[in-house]
């Protein structure tokens, strides 16, 4: 894909210092998310984006028998990963592209993305991607900066100028359209705040 050379370098150049530098964020952000979560413990989740595990190690320390499976693009982001989720063999990291996912038709219960969509370099693709590998009535949350703040338009226009891998934020309507066009029934769309800065999205949909 256009996009996958430059991620990958960006975030094999960033993972030995991601967690730290990007700590407050992290904790946040997938700190809302899992709050939002309706798990009953024995799922099969696939987390799109997973880079450092950070997401994984929350839900496992919840819920340690969920089988998780964690896709990334960076080989570095992943290494980091496999270290930190070592004790927990139902917690399985792979180098892979959303757009063309190396699993079975309705294997997950849950597939869930956080932070990373703006990255991705055929969204409507990923998402076709991600319907494909979700059980009938499987669960997609995304979690995502949202356009309808003002910080993060800014923010979106000054990625969009400087870096290469970034491909774009989207207002949380937009988002929405792009799911209900993939097939997903929208089940909750949500807008905060973690800070005067970050305005955040989630949404949540059915296959």
């Amino acid at each position: 894909m256009h996009g996958e050379q430059p991620v990958q370098t960006q975030y094999d150049h960033l993972a030995d210092y991601y967690d730290l530098r990007w700590r407050t964020y992290i904790s946040s952000s997938l700190a809302a998310l899992i709050r939002r979560l309706r798990l009953k413990g024995n799922e099969r989740v696939l987390d799109v984006g997973a880079g450092t595990g950070a997401l994984e190690e929350l839900l496992v320390s919840r819920y340690p028998s969920l089988d998780i499976t964690g896709i990334d693009l960076s080989n570095g982001m992943l290494a980091k990963a496999r270290t930190k989720l070592k004790p927990y063999p139902s917690v399985r990291f792979q180098a892979a592209d959303v757009s063309n996912l190396p699993f079975q038709d309705g294997h997950y219960d849950l597939v869930v993305s956080a932070s990373a969509f703006h990255y991705f370099d055929d969204p409507d693709r990923a998402l076709t991607e991600m319907r494909r590998v979700l059980k009938n009535e499987g669960t997609i949350v995304i979690l995502d900066w949202c356009k309808d703040h003002w910080t993060c338009r800014l923010l979106d226009l000054w990625l969009r100028a400087v870096q290469t891998s970034y491909r774009g934020c989207y207002r949380i309507r937009e988002l929405a359209s792009k799911m209900e066009r993939a097939g997903f029934q929208i089940q909750s769309k949500l807008k905060f705040q973690i800070s005067f800065f970050w305005g955040l999205m989630l949404l949540e949909a059915k296959k």
